[in-house]
């Protein structure tokens, strides 16, 4: 007998592989979400400050933040009340807080979008797509998931370990630390990503928000940093 519920989740867990890959085009290895600057500052300079600077992120700014955008559009998106879905993804782009950010958020928003439906299609996602313009890349992620039926909890914990994972990829590249490094922080952070989670799935829209000051100006000022290997 096929245990429907198992099945199920296995194709979701599937799905979240495929979506959060290195290898889905959204063009995520092209972002440090203003990492490239905190090293340039010297903010980030080893495992240890870099592990700060992402707990930071996770908690206290993008990571809480998106999750909840992301479960709020899963909620919509499944609920069919495009209105909802709609309001959500505007907030998301709004709360950019610099031009290089928001086209972080939009252009991966969108290139997501476009790969699932190239790839796996499916009626109410592409007839809710059809009527999207910009949108953001946790939204994207939230209405896909919605509409092929994949959890809220694994979609939000798939996303946070993503970006933490894309983070580190970006620091590796940029030299102040190495491989295994980056990979004992992921293995730090992933009790936090749990955690955080859990706890944003207790939200809504009004408890959007975040502090990361610093990260916020060193977005800003990576916009006009000399040399630069990243877009963001």
């Amino acid at each position: 007998m096929t245990d429907t519920g198992t099945a199920e989740a296995a194709s979701g867990l599937n799905l979240l592989l495929c979506w959060l890959s290195p290898a889905f085009p959204v063009g995520a290895y092209a972002y440090s979400h203003g990492l490239e600057w905190a090293v340039e500052a010297g903010d980030v300079r080893d495992e240890a400050s870099l592990e700060d600077w992402l707990a930071c992120l996770l908690a206290e700014g993008i990571g809480r933040s998106d999750a909840i955008l992301l479960a709020a559009c899963h909620r919509a998106a499944a609920a069919g009340v495009e209105d909802a879905f709609a309001a959500a993804n505007d907030l998301a782009l709004a709360l950019a807080p610099s031009a290089e950010l928001r086209l972080e958020t939009a252009q991966q928003g969108r290139s997501f979008l476009d790969a699932v439906l190239a790839s796996w299609p499916a009626p109410r996602l592409d007839a809710l797509a059809g009527r999207i313009g910009e949108v953001a890349y946790p939204a994207a992620l939230g209405l896909a998931a919605a509409c092929h039926g994949v959890a809220i909890r694994a979609a939000v914990e798939g996303y946070l370990t993503a970006r933490a994972g894309n983070l580190v990829s970006a620091a590796i590249r940029l030299a102040p630390i190495g491989q295994t490094a980056g990979q004992r922080v992921l293995a730090r952070l992933s009790a936090r990503i749990g955690l955080l989670a859990e706890l944003v799935l207790a939200c809504d829209l009004g408890d959007v928000g975040g502090a990361t000051f610093r990260a916020d100006l060193g977005s800003l000022r990576h916009e006009t940093q000399y040399t630069r290997l990243f877009r963001s």
